[in-house]
């Protein structure tokens, strides 16, 4: 059973317009690649740390990963649905399809904290 489902990059972006105050995103992408410009309000857990960080995340909150492609996303999906969490979403495309759509990208120090 796939407790997550995949996001197309305006539908993540109508989300975020509409101010879903319980949505929770994050990037998964290394620090130099988040250096180079992130999807403005996300939080940066590398996907290395994810099993560290994962407490961080409430299980009651919609989660959305992205990463560079996507690919990386979908296993941090994995990974927490494996853990008990059932409200997941991976940015399809990830960060390039993002950008591809026109869509904001914030420099890494504008990021919300």
């Amino acid at each position: 059973m796939v407790a997550f489902q995949d996001l197309d990059p305006l539908d993540l972006h109508k989300l975020l317009q509409e101010s879903v105050d319980d949505l929770v995103l994050v990037d998964v992408r290394t620090p130099a690649e988040v250096a180079r410009g992130t999807i403005p309000g996300a939080q940066p857990i590398p996907l290395h740390l994810l099993p560290v960080s994962a407490g961080s995340l409430d299980k009651a909150h919609p989660v959305v990963f992205y990463c560079q492609s996507g690919a990386r996303s979908l296993q941090a999906c994995m990974y927490l649905q494996q853990q008990g969490h059932d409200k997941l979403y991976n940015l399809r495309g990830g960060i390039m399809a993002w950008a591809r759509n026109g869509l904001p990208i914030a420099p890494a120090d504008k990021q919300a904290p």
